[in-house]
């Protein structure tokens, strides 16, 4: 493909994405555009749709893929920055994935594929060798492979959850961390209290609702109660205070998403609990699947992103739920004080980051096997970790390979488009902006 065509291709996959939002609000896509702007992995996290493109088209490959490794439950999203932690349902701090808004029924490898190409635009941005990135690469691999092997034949041998119990090195300094972190830290950062009572902060950003509006989101927290499971935290039903937020990342521009602030389980002002209703869109990788009985499982995005949160990721949030707003799916979770990233920044030497993306790998077998047969999800109906291993044991040195190749082709695309991203939108091509 040539540069310009290239770059003409790079608009129609962005505007069949973003077009309808972009046009309700252009300020958004803006402050959006100008963080994936800022570096080729920034534009890498924001353009999924741009690679699920390729994988449809110029960079099909369906190696590895059959009719069971095909239907693999998905994260959709999964690159490097999208990993930390959480408070399960156990109470239990946890280093996983996070982020499941892409998240769908797949090709196995292509969460496989974009996580690798992620670590080469950051093997890249810290000056590592090819030589060193694919290394990266390949412990990635092995490490996703040891696991899901592991789990395959009972789990006996399975690292299992990244945990206090169970981490090493950057993920237990990351889990230490999280563990410090305080519902009233949270609080404080985020409301204020007016004649003896908590309410929300304005500030960049946050907004209030006028009653109507409210009046229509306590209707749409009433439809979310009852897709909480029986087991799940005990929700009050008396809130506080409800406000509109903007901007939320480089995901989400352009949605609406409203904070409302709970009574906790008791009166003291300092066990209140804030959750977030976000309008859920449509995944990027769907629109490469033609699969009616995956369309057809999910009630509305916002079912399906809580789906399969629930499926993915074992012990999931206990406030995680999902509802209708204006006839819209809306995602309900808790905007948790324990939540933590991984900051990459801090990983620079090569052993270490052969340590971290080792445990990456394995928390992703562990997220690929969890959405099978074996949960209470019908959708995907086999072991999942069977389907891929005996995939896999066809040719485990190509697949690695396969990987690793990507990895450096792909990266060096990213960074190219990233390039002529940034032209296309300080020249003003990308339309409506």
């Amino acid at each position: 493909m040539s540069d310009q065509n290239r770059a003409d291709f790079i608009i129609d996959v962005l505007i069949r994405e973003f077009g309808e939002l972009m046009a309700l609000d252009p300020a958004a896509f803006r402050r959006k555009f100008r963080k994936m702007a800022a570096s080729p992995f920034a534009f890498y996290r924001g353009s999924a749709s741009l690679f699920y493109a390729d994988q449809a088209g110029a960079y099909r490959d369906d190696s590895f893929l059959d009719e069971r490794t095909s239907r693999v439950w998905i994260h959709g999203d999964l690159h490097a920055e999208n990993f930390g932690t959480y408070m399960n349902s156990s109470g239990v701090l946890v280093f996983n994935v996070n982020d499941f808004d892409e998240a769908y029924v797949g090709p196995f490898i292509w969460d496989l594929k974009r996580f690798s190409a992620s670590v080469a635009l950051i093997g890249y941005s810290k000056a590592l060798s090819d030589d060193v990135i694919s290394g990266l690469v390949t412990a990635f691999a092995n490490g996703y492979l040891a696991e899901l092997r592991a789990i395959a034949a009972g789990g006996d041998d399975a690292i299992g959850s990244i945990t206090l119990d169970t981490a090493d090195g950057v993920l237990r300094r990351v889990l230490q961390e999280a563990r410090l972190n305080t519902r009233v830290d949270l609080l404080a950062g985020q409301t204020t209290i007016d004649d003896y009572e908590r309410r929300f902060s304005l500030g960049d950003g946050v907004y209030e609702v006028d009653e109507a509006t409210a009046a229509t989101v306590v209707g749409a927290f009433q439809r979310y109660l009852p897709t909480l499971p029986e087991h799940g935290a005990p929700v009050s039903t008396n809130i506080k205070d409800i406000k509109l937020r903007k901007g939320v990342g480089i995901g989400s521009a352009g949605l609406p998403s409203y904070n409302l602030l709970l009574e906790g389980n008791t009166q003291a002002l300092e066990n209140d609990v804030i959750i977030y209703m976000k309008q859920a869109q449509v995944p990027a990788v769907a629109r490469w699947i033609d699969d009616e009985r995956v369309r057809s499982y999910f009630k509305h995005q916002g079912h399906r992103t809580a789906e399969s949160q629930r499926a993915l990721q074992a012990h999931a949030d206990p406030w995680l739920g999902y509802t209708e707003l204006g006839g819209v799916g809306q995602l309900v979770a808790e905007v948790s004080p324990y939540a933590a990233d991984l900051d990459w920044a801090d990983v620079n030497e090569p052993d270490e980051l052969a340590g971290v993306v080792t445990d990456l790998g394995r928390a992703v077998a562990r997220m690929h096997s969890v959405a099978d047969d074996e949960s209470s999800h019908d959708l995907v109906d086999f072991s999942t970790e069977e389907a891929i291993v005996a995939e896999v044991d066809r040719d485990e040195k190509g697949f690695v390979a396969l990987l690793v190749d990507f990895a450096h082709r792909y990266g060096d695309q990213a960074r190219e488009d990233h390039q002529d991203f940034v032209d296309l939108f300080r020249n003003g091509r990308l339309p409506g902006l």
